[in-house]
């Protein structure tokens, strides 16, 4: 931990845009992917899931009624 510190405290070459190494893009890259997996597998709770298929409905109400009426038309 005390390198990765000490590599990013580094003061950019004079002349340069400075910002960030591609090293340490990696590694935040890397920690991101890990962080955004972990919270893609825990999936959606049940409540949210239940929530979700009720707004649908109303929806799919309406197009099934939009649907009807453009085959009388």
């Amino acid at each position: 931990m005390a390198e990765f510190k000490a590599k990013t405290m580094k003061k950019s070459a004079p002349g340069s845009k400075g910002g960030l190494n591609q090293e340490i893009q990696a590694r935040i890259g890397h920690q991101l992917r890990a962080m955004y997996d972990d919270v893609v597998r825990q999936g959606v709770p049940d409540r949210f899931a239940d929530l979700i298929k009720r707004l649908d409905e109303p929806q799919q109400q309406s197009d099934s009624a939009a649907v009807d009426s453009e085959r009388r038309d």
